[in-house]
């Protein structure tokens, strides 16, 4: 990806230096203080980003250090799509009523789903638009139509001999007969081969292979139902009505996926349109806008997160009986149960930016060097249990996201006698701030000085096995 980033970077280079007036003088001027804007699907997380900014500094664009990092913006392929769609093609009367605008991007590998409602500005502030519900990632893109396509040529020549070209006639359907494939009642063809390639036991002649539009329409039957039952689900989900659905990206181009798409959610009274200009050119398009414009105020949460964390032992409550045989004794002489799930923000919640999440921690040992450098593992809850509070009640549908460190060695203890009586132990109290607001995630930790509030960055470390489908 390095190697990519950096042929993309020299290209652009190349056309300013090329075209624009003063076109050298120009790129001098401002080539160390570019920034960069990497779009990127829904599902990917903190994880992903940290592999693109690594990347960026593999290829000599940013350096290794805070302010480069800082040079970096994400912004989703849906956010993305949005703002494109604003610039070219949002129709007037969702403008104008705030009504529910889902954005979905169907590209090559991913269909990626969004949803928004725009909100006038007050005494003279700029409008803006909030996401409206959990935003959607579906491995569903234009590639699986010709996967699909694959696996029925591989049956449908087994017996030929044009079965050895099978690799070039996919190349050829995805290069004509996918892009324009248009209704099921016509015969499609693959043109591969010249004048002599003929097998009428395939329908082969003179180097074309026929196939019925019915056949054709098969490959695209998973992305269209997945657009359509996902347009569905974020209509159940959303905050406000969604009344129309904007399609974008490259296989938004097809004629035959738009047609079914609007024919499928006819029954649930969505306006489907497509954007006029280049809808392959969205992402990059509206990545820039995104940059620029900062449209989007308000995001809602994909999952519910949060953080395992103990709870003082209450013989009287009756989850901490049923687990009682998990309780232990700390460092302050206090019976802890462990796998509380202390909710830090729950899905599905509108979050503006800005605001802050935060929990509050408090660690015991015996000896103060145990808790200067502290760790602390941010949980993702995929699962539908409502009000989950036990790590046991579902437990395979928790992910470790993140894990954020801390240095909390400057922060002053004194030693505090046990509840026993007999001696001591240290306590050191923070609360871990979180803001979910941007597309990626930031992390702080709080804690109190003489009474003052006072605040350090944390560092976050993903983990790879956080996806969203």
């Amino acid at each position: 990806m390095a190697d990519f980033l950096a042929y993309l970077f020299q290209c652009a280079a190349t056309f300013i230096q090329d075209t624009h007036a003063n076109g050298r003088d120009l790129w001098d001027s401002v080539r160390n203080e570019i920034d960069f804007v990497l779009s990127h699907p829904n599902g990917w997380e903190g994880f992903q980003q940290t592999q693109m900014r690594e990347s960026m500094v593999k290829a000599n664009l940013i350096p290794d250090t805070t302010q480069g990092h800082a040079r970096v913006s994400f912004v989703t392929e849906g956010e993305a799509s949005l703002h494109f769609s604003i610039e070219n093609g949002l129709p007037a009367s969702a403008l104008q009523k705030g009504e529910g605008i889902a954005i979905v991007d169907a590209g090559g590998g991913t269909v990626d789903m969004s949803a928004y409602s725009r909100y006038a500005g007050g005494d003279g502030e700029p409008s803006t638009f909030k996401e409206i519900a959990p935003p959607q990632c579906h491995f569903q893109g234009s590639v699986f139509v010709s996967i699909h396509a694959r696996m029925f040529l591989e049956n449908y020549l087994a017996e030929s001999d044009f079965v050895d070209d099978l690799d070039h006639i996919v190349r050829c359907f995805d290069k004509t007969t996918k892009v324009r494939f248009s209704s099921d009642s016509q015969p499609q063809y693959i043109k591969f081969g010249s004048t002599r390639d003929n097998d009428a036991s395939c329908n082969i002649r003179f180097g074309q292979l026929k196939l019925t539009g019915e056949d054709v329409a098969t490959f695209f039957e998973g992305s269209v139902k997945c657009i359509v039952n996902a347009v569905k689900e974020q209509k159940g989900m959303a905050h406000k009505p969604i009344h129309y659905v904007v399609l974008v990206g490259g296989f938004a181009a097809n004629d035959w996926l738009f047609a079914k798409v609007e024919e499928g959610l006819k029954s649930e009274g969505v306006t489907v349109i497509r954007p006029e200009n280049h809808v392959n050119k969205a992402v990059s398009d509206g990545a820039i806008s995104f940059y620029l414009d900062h449209h989007v105020t308000t995001r809602v949460s994909k999952f519910t997160y949060g953080q395992f964390r103990t709870a003082f032992y209450e013989p009287k409550n009756l989850d901490h009986l049923q687990r009682k045989e998990k309780t232990y004794t700390c460092a302050s002489g206090e019976t802890l149960v462990p796998d509380f799930f202390a909710v830090i923000l729950p899905k599905n919640t509108q979050v503006q930016e800005g605001k802050e999440f935060r929990q509050g921690f408090g660690l015991r040992s015996e000896k103060k060097s145990d808790i200067q450098k502290v760790t602390s593992n941010v949980w993702a809850y995929q699962g539908t249990k409502a009000n989950i509070k036990w790590k046991d009640q579902d437990p395979t549908m928790f992910t470790k996201l993140c894990t954020v460190e801390m240095d909390l060695g400057h922060v002053p203890l004194s030693p505090r006698p046990k509840t026993s009586g007999t001696g001591t132990f240290y306590y050191l109290g923070y609360d871990l701030v979180l803001f979910f607001s941007s597309v990626e995630m930031r992390a702080q930790i709080a804690w109190e000085e003489n009474g003052i509030e006072k605040r350090s960055p944390a560092k976050i470390v993903y983990d790879p096995d956080i996806t969203a489908d």
